[in-house]
């Protein structure tokens, strides 16, 4: 990612300035520092309770644009070869009233996508979008050459196992909008996984075939808020409604935020194990910072400041990759899926924001950007309580660490499962992506399975797509991953 400010500025740690860069960092940062600083934007427990007892109809109405008029007949500047998938794009209105409508992109596998699963992909932030991260530089079929203009293909596109559907949310995310404009300065995870219900039962409406498919929901950083809740919805929704039941199997959810308190002692902890932090900056930190209450005394400030500086300017994503500069920009060549490019932020937004791919997208005129500053109303401290109820609901549950971030990094993930004191089934090991080569480290708990990706940073598809496709692929299946 493109970091101009000193990189662990935007780190999700306790700090006490604000992040300018507009990215799924800077947006969490800010977000995060509301819970420790403020009164904490709570919703209790972090589940929306209202459709519990009581049936409230979703909206099902009229949408511009039918599936047919969504078709993308091709991409400007896609591959002349390679494509042998169909690819839709447009909105789905959420509210009439307010004019809420969420963008989407929607991919179909090349093979079998008659009978592929149905897979939802959330970006986090809060506030940035799944089409410039996840689908353009992650686990889409493309990935954005450097002259901004033309794509290359991705060989391990998430759409070769399954149907793989982008979507931007909430409204005022990339090219998602409403037409009240409190919308953009009153939302919250509430209101984002209720929008997002109701885009997945409107979305069926126009591709009736998937609606008895298979349908699993997977994303990262603070999708580790929005996947769950999501999936809480849909399985409460699923007991009460008389509209669409959507076949919920599983959620998969990446280097995510989802709890406050281990979140930032582990990512300081990381800090100190990966040689960033000295001893005596870790001590204090250790012994004046109390990331229980957030009761943060103007000692911990100093030792957490003296962090920012001990670490120095290094990409928080991938503590080992090279930082987005003069030096670092290739020549405008086709672009290897194999080699991690840290200028793609600036190769996606030129590529989203030309009118010849957003006349192809079926999308409003708009300055697309990677991430907006929307207005956070709600959020839970923690959304561990909404993962013990989705592990009693009995769906699939994956939680998986890119081990080079530092952002959310693996310890924060490691700590908040063992919060949850569940039982071991199948002992750590390593798993394979290739025969000869460790893609990584896997434990399986009673309901829930935690992985490692090795050499993965936050946005794990982006440093290892390989690996990363291999674990998806036994995500979906419900198979283990590789033992060699």
């Amino acid at each position: 990612m493109n970091m101009k400010l000193p990189l662990l500025i935007c780190l999700l740690l306790l700090i006490s300035i604000s992040c300018s860069n507009a990215t799924q960092v800077g947006n969490l940062n800010k977000l995060i520092k509301s819970q420790r600083y403020q009164n904490p934007l709570q919703s209790q427990d972090g589940l929306d309770h209202a459709g519990d007892n009581t049936y409230s109809p979703v909206y099902v109405g009229f949408q511009d644009g039918s599936k047919e008029d969504d078709k993308i007949d091709a991409l400007p500047g896609q591959p002349t070869e390679g494509v042998d998938f169909d690819q839709y794009a447009g909105y789905v209105t959420v509210d009439p009233t307010a004019g809420r409508a969420l963008f989407y992109y929607f991919v179909e596998s090349p093979q079998n996508s008659s009978t592929k699963p149905l897979v939802l992909w959330l970006n986090g932030g809060p506030g940035c979008s799944s089409l410039g991260y996840g689908a353009m530089e992650e686990l889409g079929p493309f990935r954005v050459n450097s002259d901004g203009n033309t794509l290359y293909n991705n060989d391990y596109a998430w759409n070769n196992e399954a149907n793989m559907l982008f979507l931007e949310s909430p409204a005022g995310v990339g090219f998602s909008y409403s037409n009240t404009t409190s919308d953009y300065r009153n939302v919250g995870d509430n209101k984002t996984a209720s929008d997002s219900y109701k885009f997945l039962v409107n979305w069926l409406e126009k591709f009736p075939e998937y609606k008895t498919r298979d349908f699993f929901i997977t994303g990262e950083s603070y999708a580790g808020h929005y996947v769950p809740q999501l999936a809480y919805t849909i399985v409460s929704q699923n007991k009460i409604t008389n509209q669409t039941k959507i076949n919920l199997k599983g959620i998969a959810i990446g280097n995510a935020w989802i709890d406050a308190s281990t979140g930032t002692q582990g990512g300081y902890d990381y800090l100190w194990t990966h040689a960033l932090n000295s001893d005596e900056t870790n001590a204090g930190i250790n012994k004046y910072c109390d990331f229980l209450t957030f009761n943060i005394s103007s000692t911990c400030e100093q030792y957490m400041s003296q962090s920012d500086a001990e670490v120095g300017e290094i990409d928080p994503y991938d503590i080992y990759a090279p930082l987005c500069n003069s030096e670092s920009k290739p020549a405008a060549t086709t672009g290897s899926v194999n080699e991690f490019d840290p200028c793609s932020d600036n190769y996606v937004n030129t590529y989203l924001n030309l009118e010849e791919v957003q006349a192809a997208l079926h999308v409003k005129p708009t300055q697309w950007s990677a991430c907006s500053d929307v207005g956070w109303t709600d959020m839970p401290m923690t959304i561990l309580p909404t993962i013990q109820e989705l592990i009693a609901s009995g769906i699939r549950l994956w939680i998986y660490s890119g081990d080079v971030d530092s952002v959310v990094a693996v310890t924060t993930t490691r700590y908040a499962i063992n919060t949850l004191n569940l039982e071991t089934k199948t002992p750590f090991r390593p798993w394979y992506s290739s025969p000869d080569e460790v893609g990584g480290y896997v434990v399986q708990y009673d309901g829930l399975t935690f992985a490692t990706v090795r050499g993965a940073g936050h946005e794990v598809p982006s440093y290892q797509p390989e690996r990363a496709l291999t674990l998806f692929s036994s995500f979906i299946q419900g198979i283990p991953l590789p033992s060699s």
